[in-house]
């Protein structure tokens, strides 16, 4: 951030504008500059990139309630709400957005995914928040304190990372940290997101349960992930940032060149 002026920050996220994750973000941010809200007027979980095409804005005390998704609010506010901004961060989500397969899923990561497409450098900040695949985790973190850690992270990466030339080689950050209730993060890592995947399926009458068992085995302690992946610098107490590109890579391979030289069009 240019140390002349103070900078100007868009703050957004899926869990929507009154959860305290935001409001953590939010007191954080202002403590380095203007923070303006352009966040959904309720719960957007899960919601990955979904637009809505028109979208109700409604005036709020932090900025403005969106009733629609974080990929509506990022373009909403770097379009027409408040497009001066310097950096587009979006959380603090309750429960970790960590590993490949969840990129797409997170409302909190595609507000980022969102920002990194316009240009502007952005966050997604994410609180681990250990309660396996039930409900348990749902009655932790309840209050803006309890998000200090990610908090404290997202200010120091918010003052610090444009200006070290992070920006110049990765689109957005994916940030997650672990909530241990008094206990600290031992530091911050950069990392890759995992690839572990352990999703399963259980018919139940005339429903299916879908069940992500990865959270159990972070409960446990029993995954395989190897040291330099998200999943395994929170479950071991370490702040993760996954330096990330928004465009989906492409690599060329002789297998699938081979293919498209040989095909041939039907004649109709």
């Amino acid at each position: 951030m240019s140390s002349s002026d103070a900078p100007r920050f868009l703050l957004t996220n899926d869990d929507g504008i009154d959860s305290p994750g935001f409001r953590a973000l939010y007191d954080a941010l202002s403590e380095l500059g203007e923070v303006v809200a352009v966040a959904p007027a309720d719960d957007q979980s899960a919601v990955g990139r979904k637009l809505s095409g028109r979208v109700e804005v409604r005036e709020h005390e932090l900025g403005y309630a969106i009733v629609g998704t974080p990929a509506d609010c990022a373009i909403a506010g770097l379009e027409s709400l408040c497009p001066d901004v310097d950096m587009v961060v979006a959380g603090c989500n309750k429960g970790a957005n960590i590993g490949a397969y969840v990129l797409g899923r997170s409302g909190t990561v595609s507000a980022a995914v969102e920002a990194a497409f316009f240009g502007v450098p952005a966050m997604a900040v994410s609180l681990y928040v250990p309660g396996g695949s039930g409900d348990d985790w749902r009655s932790k973190a309840s209050d803006p304190s309890d998000y200090r850690a990610a908090a404290e992270a997202t200010r120091y990466l918010a003052e610090h990372a444009e200006d070290a030339g992070v920006f110049d080689e990765a689109d957005y950050l994916n940030v997650n940290a672990p909530w241990g209730g008094e206990q600290e993060p031992t530091g911050m890592e950069v990392t890759r997101p995992s690839t572990l995947y352990d999703m399963t399926a259980e018919r139940d009458g005339d429903h299916v349960n879908l069940i992500d068992r990865t959270w159990d085995r972070m409960l446990t302690g029993d995954i395989p992930d190897p040291v330099g992946t998200d999943r395994r610098a929170v479950v071991e107490g370490r702040i993760s940032v996954s330096p990330l590109t928004a465009p989906h890579t492409t690599r060329h391979h002789d297998a699938l060149d081979g293919l498209a030289d040989e095909y041939e069009p039907r004649e109709a």
